[in-house]
């Protein structure tokens, strides 16, 4: 049964809750629609984060991020709404969500969201 896109991020007990490390997770897949002309606009994605009780489970990570690849967004706001939806399922102790945009009008941008 193939899998279907889901906004559902999925937290589980981080195994080394007592150490701060690293965790980085990254995808040159990302995809969502612009919302004044409905075109494609892709990106790739970097989530640093150090977990506090709690790390994302990767598939459903992967799921999320899918979920955007039919909804109109801009590329501030979506970068935004990753790190908000991300800090509300697993409380991490610091985060960054970065985002690196294919040209649009022959301009690259990149967004970067932290908390933490």
């Amino acid at each position: 049964m193939p899998s279907l896109p889901s906004r559902d991020l999925c937290a589980v007990p981080n195994p080394h809750p007592g150490r701060d490390y690293l965790v980085s997770c990254d995808t040159s897949e990302f995809t969502c629609l612009f919302p004044m002309t409905g075109q494609p606009d892709f990106a790739s994605v970097r989530i640093e984060y150090v977990p506090d009780a709690s790390i994302v489970e990767l598939k459903s990570l992967k799921l999320y991020l899918w979920s955007y690849r039919d909804e109109g967004a801009f590329h501030e706001d979506v970068t935004n709404r990753i790190l908000d939806d991300l800090v509300a399922a697993i409380a991490p102790r610091r985060i960054t969500v970065h985002t690196t945009w294919l040209p649009r009008g022959g301009i690259t941008t990149e967004v970067t969201a932290t908390h933490g």
